[in-house]
């Protein structure tokens, strides 16, 4: 089984539900590397941003079966704020210490350069090292998005694409280069960096705005874990009400 869905109890019932569901034990005791990819935007608290007791069944789960070293990576996309300051409010370096995981801040990670001239927006990308060299774990929160319609396990790929190259232009974020020709920016930025495994929190939902507006009433109460970005995000748009053929990043992997 490469998709599940499950009923949400807790992070450490769920997660490990979904992840023994898709034998993610296999996987993991074949890896030396593990890059746990949170979405942290800002500090504003769960659901807006993963919560560390997310990523926390993560670890435990990982480390139950597999040697690999983990770190936790995010580049934060608030103009104001250094990725730190974010791990710091939201109670990540507290948890990263507790399991001795070095804390990545992919806003200023080494870079190397990538090209592909199918890509319309991005034919060249400048992409942190640590993206290709790691097993990637997208652990985002699900929520309807103001530009990119969802986030799902695709959007937070964005975390990767570093301020030096992709702020100041079309608004004030760090990952503002994206808000024009979003959904093709989303889906260029994929065709050169996609994560091996998504663990989507679905346990709340945001229903109006990715960054507040009303939570999904009644909650979600899911969590989808699955190895292909597109399914899982065509199941996250389902849990939202969304009809995923209308999104253009996660019709791309069509």
């Amino acid at each position: 089984m490469d998709l599940i869905t499950v009923d949400f109890t807790s992070y450490e019932n769920a997660v490990t539900k979904a992840l023994d569901a898709i034998r993610a034990h296999e996987r993991f005791a074949a890896q030396k590397a593990i890059l746990i990819k949170p979405n942290l935007i800002n500090t504003s608290p769960h659901p807006i941003t993963t919560p560390p007791a997310c990523c926390e069944a993560i670890i435990r789960y990982i480390r139950k079966y597999s040697q690999a070293e983990i770190v936790i990576a995010e580049g934060c996309g608030d103009k104001d704020m250094e990725t730190a300051e974010v791990f710091q409010a939201l109670g990540y370096t507290a948890m990263a210490d507790k399991f001795d995981i070095p804390l990545v801040d992919l806003n200023h990670a080494p870079l190397k350069s990538v090209k592909n001239p199918a890509c319309s927006v991005f034919p060249e990308m400048h992409l942190p090292e640590i993206g290709f060299s790691h097993y990637i774990i997208s652990v985002p929160v699900l929520k309807v998005h103001s530009l990119a319609a969802m986030t799902g396990t695709l959007k937070n790929m964005m975390g990767f694409a570093p301020p030096r190259f992709y702020s100041g232009r079309h608004g004030t974020w760090k990952k503002a280069v994206f808000h024009h020709r979003m959904q093709q920016s989303i889906a260029d930025l994929n065709k050169y960096l996609i994560p091996n495994l998504s663990v989507v929190d679905g346990s709340i939902g945001m229903a109006e705005f990715h960054l507040g507006g009303a939570h999904c009433d009644p909650p979600v109460r899911k969590v989808i874990a699955g190895y292909d970005p597109w399914q899982v995000d065509r199941r996250a748009a389902e849990l939202l009400g969304l009809d995923w053929r209308t999104i253009g990043h996660v019709a791309a992997g069509l």
